[in-house]
């Protein structure tokens, strides 16, 4: 009969076992999940394989949050992706989680934007920064400010910059200036010919003489924008901006809604007011003073996020105060 001192050697050694077991099996779940193995190299196991596509997938998806949690603390993202529901052809990976997206049809969503393909349970999980692709824009017309601008990585849209220019080199002293329409159909020629060809499109007086076309394309672009130069975020405090009437308190509560637009917003509308300065600095020859600018442009550049047809009536010459003020104080708020 064993005496009670083999009896505990043997448990010992029983115990000793069952920890390198547990060991080694601990060791190969590393070695799968980091696709490396310290000490003597042995020969990969296909039984390992799907364990380190899952641990990598795994893996990709948690540094993908760390970055998602890193870009919410450093700053608000200035442009959000446009996900939409999507059907790929051929297989296809979730670019958030790296795991495979499953099905025939609208098996996830693709930032029509940037080209982002990922889950529909993942897109609101993605870092919230958006860097448009050329390769996704399919108009100029129509397409969000900021997604333009940073497509075609500039500081303001193509259409206003050109549009300015040309009319600045020639058109400052024409009377009627922005009040007059140029031929629609000739407006609409200038539309599709940025559409087509972006920053090559001709808009010289050899194309187009009369320099009310060019106006007419810039008042229709702005006024085709998805989102207003003067976003409607910022609107209800340009309004409540307008309506005060004393200077100090007005001049205060313009800044402070001024630092509510997107940066790209910003710097367009900077571009815009210092242009109708200039304009203005012209009125003997183009009879157009900062009101009657005002009156043209306000409408064109904010709009009343959704609210009432009465409500929105009544912002009308509130609108028209924004601009004027803008134009007149553009050297000192800007």
């Amino acid at each position: 009969m064993p005496s009670r001192e083999s009896c505990k050697v043997q448990q010992e050694e029983k115990s000793l076992v069952q920890k390198a077991k547990r060991e080694a099996n601990q060791e190969d779940i590393l070695v799968a999940a980091l696709g490396m193995r310290m000490g003597p190299q042995k020969p990969p196991a296909t039984f390992w394989q799907p364990l380190k596509l899952l641990a990598y997938s795994q893996l990709t998806s948690l540094v993908r949050r760390a970055t998602l949690k890193e870009s919410e603390r450093t700053s608000k993202p200035q442009k959000v992706h446009n996900f939409k529901v999507h059907s790929f052809r051929g297989p296809h990976w979730c670019e958030h989680c790296a795991s495979f997206m499953w099905g025939l049809m609208a098996q996830g969503v693709k930032c029509s934007d940037c080209g982002l393909n990922v889950h529909k349970q993942c897109s609101p999980l993605v870092a919230s920064e958006c860097k448009p692709d050329l390769r996704h824009i399919r108009k100029v017309y129509s397409c969000d400010l900021t997604t333009l601008v940073k497509a075609y990585n500039t500081t303001r849209p193509m259409v206003v910059d050109m549009c300015i220019r040309e009319i600045e080199s020639r058109g400052l002293k024409s009377e009627g200036l922005y009040r007059v329409s140029g031929f629609s159909d000739s407006v609409e020629e200038v539309k599709m010919a940025f559409d087509k060809d972006g920053e090559k499109t001709d808009i010289s007086v050899n194309a187009y003489e009369d320099i009310n076309i060019i106006t007419g394309a810039l008042k229709l672009y702005l006024r085709d924008l998805p989102v207003p130069v003067i976003s409607f975020d910022a609107y209800p405090r340009f309004i409540e901006a307008a309506k005060l009437t004393d200077p100090e308190k007005k001049r205060e509560l313009f800044s402070e809604a001024l630092s509510l637009l997107p940066p790209s917003h910003s710097e367009t509308l900077k571009y815009i007011m210092t242009h109708l300065r200039r304009v203005t600095q012209n009125e003997k020859f183009n009879l157009m003073n900062a009101e009657n600018l005002a009156i043209i442009f306000g409408p064109t550049l904010m709009r009343a996020p959704d609210m009432d047809a009465i409500t929105a009536l009544n912002d009308i010459r509130y609108q028209r105060q924004v601009v004027e003020v803008l134009i007149k104080n553009e050297d000192g708020l800007f």
